[in-house]
């Protein structure tokens, strides 16, 4: 066993010297200097007596020539030896901080032990790279998209080729999901578009009295053209989702996009109300029922959500706001604070001036209208305390819906240069056949296999080491 040929670490070993291997890099250290720091990964080499706790800090050993090896940077490994000489430790300038911060980590050395002419440099640059400028970033993330997006986007392409009739119901999909892919999906596009217009029209102008009817019973009646464009818009609705659910490449991952389920979402309620009225009756037999048709009618007004599947700009309003959530979460803080402080003075100044202040919560609509710049005007001070009050809630209102507009339109840049890039990926994806998408897949798994068997084969010096390197149990 390993313990028992590791005896050379006892109480004598200050003299006794190892050897460290770091990526070919071959260095001799003392025991001595290695036990001054224990808490490191060469310092807890010295309390191993068994194979397993020796291979969890190094990636192989001899141990008849006392020489342990790293698969790690060995430029990097110098500063680490002079960090053992000295007991201080020098940053890398040709590192970046947070390759510097893996590194010192791996090796078990503590920010503490940064010597006093690097420690103000290191935190400086790790403090710039967290604060990084939002816009270089964005510039950089939208030159190309994400290559898990366009990697999930080459596997569905792929897909396309073990189906029936493959090509053409790949390049269908992509005419329906893509508008900018042909001059079909442009006119697609349109037509979709134009449709969604329609019907909230139509919705839009069912809601005025000259254009409701009413039977002898008193019940309102759509007005027959108005119901006619409503089924048209509905048979529209119904043949673009039941389409995109035939001709998509993963059903299952159908479902799952925020998208299509705006899509499902459009056209259910039109078939819940229809349902009621065939097998219940019309709404004023319903009772409270009636009343939730009615919502399920009103439900029609989120089609306009259809939309953001043909604008870009609204696809990265939604992911703006998703991935905004910190930013939005804190203006929602700051205005129930400012809320809460403002509509507390002015309750006090004018709860006797009969003005619409008679409680705290009733000051809060005021306070809300106030905070957020709109000013109905419904509600306002009269004493001089008051108006004090009220101007600096809305100074102070100013001043905190200013405060995140800037990260959150920076955000919005970001996303929409990415759905753009993204787009663009869609398309020369799509132009592709199946074949090529294949080969280039095949040629990128080669690469990345390439890629790790070398990674594999550690440093020239670890490459003669066999199992009989390795003392027999």
């Amino acid at each position: 066993m390993v313990n028992k040929t590791l005896n050379y670490w006892g109480p004598g070993f200050e003299e006794d010297v190892i050897n460290i291997n770091v990526g070919g890099l071959r260095r001799r250290l003392s025991s001595s200097a290695l036990s001054k720091f224990p808490d490191t990964r060469l310092g807890r080499l010295l309390s191993c007596d068994s194979e397993e706790s020796i291979l969890q800090l190094c990636d192989d050993y001899d141990v008849s020539a006392r020489e342990f090896y790293f698969d790690r940077n060995p430029g990097f490994f110098l500063y680490v030896l002079h960090f053992y000489q000295t007991g201080k430790l020098h940053v890398m300038e040709e590192l970046c901080v947070f390759s510097f911060c893996q590194e010192i980590e791996y090796w078990g050395i503590n920010e503490f032990f940064l010597d006093s002419c690097c420690s103000y440099r290191y935190h400086e640059r790790k403090l710039e790279s967290r604060h990084h400028n939002w816009d270089e970033e964005s510039e950089v993330s939208s030159v190309d998209t994400s290559p898990d997006e366009i990697s999930d986007i080459n596997h569905d392409l792929l897909r396309y080729s073990t189906l029936r009739c493959g090509n053409v119901r790949k390049r269908l999909w992509l005419t329906m999901e893509n508008p900018g892919y042909s001059i079909p999906s442009k006119l697609f596009s349109f037509v979709s578009i134009t449709v969604v217009l329609v019907s909230i029209a139509t919705m839009c102008i069912h809601s005025m009295p000259e254009y409701q009817g009413v039977d002898e019973n008193g019940n309102v009646l759509d007005e027959p053209i108005l119901h006619k464009l409503e089924y048209f818009c509905i048979s529209w609705f119904t043949f673009e989702v039941s389409s995109r659910l035939l001709l998509s490449p993963n059903p299952r991952k159908f479902f799952t996009h925020p998208l299509n389920l705006i899509d499902i979402v459009s056209v259910l309620p039109f078939y819940f109300t229809l349902l009621v009225d065939v097998t219940v009756g019309s709404d004023s037999e319903l009772g409270n029922l009636g009343k939730v048709v009615q919502v399920f009618r009103l439900m029609r007004i989120f089609r306009v959500l259809k939309l953001a599947r043909h604008s870009t700009g609204l696809r990265s309003l939604g992911a703006t706001l998703k991935h905004s959530y910190r930013e939005v979460g804190i203006l929602l803080l700051y205005l129930a604070v400012g809320v809460s402080v403002f509509s507390g003075v002015a309750y006090t100044a004018e709860k006797e001036e009969d003005v619409g202040f008679d409680t705290i919560p009733a000051c809060w609509w005021w306070g809300t209208v106030s905070m957020t710049t709109v000013g109905y005007g419904d509600v306002v001070p009269v004493t001089v305390a008051g108006k004090l009050a009220a101007s600096g809630c809305i100074l102070g209102g100013i001043l905190v819906v200013a405060l995140p507009i800037t990260i959150i339109f920076n955000k919005f840049s970001h996303f929409y240069r990415k759905q753009k890039a993204l787009e663009a990926a869609v398309r020369n994806s799509g132009k592709k056949d199946p074949e090529d998408v294949e080969s280039i897949s095949s040629r990128d798994r080669d690469s990345e296999a390439l890629s790790e068997s070398s990674l594999g084969r550690g440093s020239p010096d670890r490459r003669g080491l066999t199992a009989g390197a390795h003392p027999a149990p």
